[in-house]
């Protein structure tokens, strides 16, 4: 669906080009595009490479082992449904480790694996699990402590402060984060529900109303009282 929309614009804007006879600055912003693109990678590399680097150099110093055991409770909390001792649990909290870094490249990879084993605690493959939506939503709005990517972007762009976005990066991925995180608890509790009971079909009487309607057919057959409900005997002279 993507890609008929991208194919849409791109044919809309050759049409529009062509009959307004603005093909020339069609041409001329295609190729600035692409060459603003190859600028904005090659930025991005360079500060990528270098902080996967720091992540190595942390990963073999034990600097994640010791921030996936700061979130390993908060983790567990999260997904109450997922064994302990399962793999997801470790490549989710990469994935968290590498978002708050600022490295969605990292951490997309660890999604994807996290999502995979998910899958296989999923007794119905055609819908996801309540802990695969939590994922989902953490994923989206992760906290951010340093926003590296967008600081690369910034970089590339000339910026005299590339880094003075860090305080509003983490205060809007923080309530992001904590309105994403309210959701999925409402709707963890609404699906933990048990279901309502429904009012009968309508044309259907209530049982109460049963109840009271068999009550008068009731009494016409049961004796008065005093009586025993028998035929009186035949007096002996």
């Amino acid at each position: 669906m993507v890609n008929l929309i991208w194919l849409g614009m791109i044919v809309l804007s050759f049409i529009a080009a062509a009959a307004t006879g603005r093909m020339d600055e069609l041409t001329k912003a295609a190729f600035d595009g692409a060459q603003t693109g190859v600028t904005v990678c090659f930025g991005l590399i360079s500060l990528l490479v270098f902080w996967m680097g720091l992540m190595r150099i942390g990963e073999d110093a034990g600097l994640l082992k010791k921030l996936a055991d700061l979130l390993g409770p908060a983790v567990r909390r999260l997904f109450p449904d997922v064994p302990r001792d399962h793999p997801a649990i470790g490549y989710i909290m990469s994935n968290m480790s590498a978002n708050l870094l600022g490295l969605g490249n990292a951490a997309t990879p660890m999604g994807i694996k996290a999502m995979q084993e998910l899958q296989k605690l999923n007794p119905d493959p055609k819908t996801a699990t309540p802990a695969m939506c939590t994922l989902l939503a953490i994923n989206t709005s992760s906290i951010t402590l340093v926003p590296t990517t967008l600081i690369a972007i910034r970089m590339s762009f000339g910026s005299a402060n590339p880094a003075e976005i860090v305080g509003t990066t983490i205060a809007a991925t923080a309530i992001a984060t904590g309105a994403a995180l309210l959701a999925d608890r409402w709707y963890r509790s609404r699906a933990s529900r048990p279901p309502h009971r429904s009012d009968p079909p309508a044309g259907l009487p209530r049982p109460a109303r049963m109840a009271r309607s068999r009550r008068p057919a009731e009494a016409a057959l049961t004796p008065a009282s005093g009586e025993s409900g028998r035929p009186p005997r035949a007096e002996s002279g």
